[in-house]
């Protein structure tokens, strides 16, 4: 959702902060039973321009399963939503999951807000009615993070980009900084309209995605959030005007 001409023009990088500390660990002998993920999130999570195959849904759950997990991967993804679409939806969304509550819900709006330049407050006070109504229902959760594009400002672009970490840590919450990581801006990874993955950029976020990367438990379904000195380092980047 980032126009890879506007991250090159008279664009500076600027690394704010390093987040989340964790160990990368391999998930352990296929689970019993079915585990159920939701993805609930916009065009990013519901596959926009891809078959339905090559979608981000699809290709985790693939993913998953090749690694002998008996995983199925809900595509709760709606093209052009906002975080308050989301807010809107989420009940009716959860409900009608016919195996019951999911397992772990994965969390990726906020992309449209920041296109749209919706205020920073706004997206910040629904993310947080989502993440509060997911740690009602004791749902697991994984924080998909966004990031500003760089023509909004660096004054609107640090309280958006504030939001994903401050709230995954306020609900305990694991956190992937930016869901677009490694695909933003590379051309060969987006479709010709430059904001949306194509088949390959989805292949790259499914590989950095936490889900594959957390462990799992009969136990403790879901991520969980480790620190060790042996922990892996995310840095992210908060983009700004020169």
């Amino acid at each position: 959702m980032y126009n890879s001409k506007d991250m090159n023009v008279s664009k500076t990088i600027k690394v704010f902060a390093v987040t989340v500390l964790f160990i990368a660990m391999k998930l352990p002998a296929a689970l019993a039973g079915d585990y159920t993920i939701l993805a609930f999130g916009d065009s990013l999570t519901a596959g926009y321009g891809l078959a339905p195959d090559q979608g981000f849904t699809a290709q985790l759950e693939q993913a998953l399963r090749q690694q002998g997990h008996d995983i199925t991967v809900i595509n709760g993804g709606v093209s052009g939503d906002t975080s308050s679409g989301g807010l809107s939806r989420l009940q009716w969304v959860l409900s009608s999951i016919k195996t019951g509550k999911p397992d772990l819900v994965i969390v990726e709006l906020g992309a449209n807000d920041a296109l749209r330049g919706i205020a920073p407050d706004i997206t910040r006070a629904n993310m947080e009615n989502i993440l509060a109504i997911l740690a009602q229902q004791k749902i697991k959760t994984l924080v998909a993070g966004m990031l500003a594009p760089p023509n909004m400002g660096a004054g609107y672009g640090e309280k958006f980009n504030r939001i994903f970490p401050d709230l995954s840590l306020k609900y305990k919450d694991d956190l992937y900084p930016f869901f677009l990581d490694g695909v933003a801006g590379d051309a060969s990874l987006n479709q010709s309209d430059a904001m949306h993955p194509n088949a390959k950029g989805v292949s790259v976020i499914v590989k950095k995605n936490h889900a594959l990367r957390l462990g799992f438990s009969k136990n403790s379904l879901g991520p969980k959030r480790f620190i060790s000195s042996k922990s892996h380092f995310i840095v992210y980047c908060f983009y700004s005007s020169q």
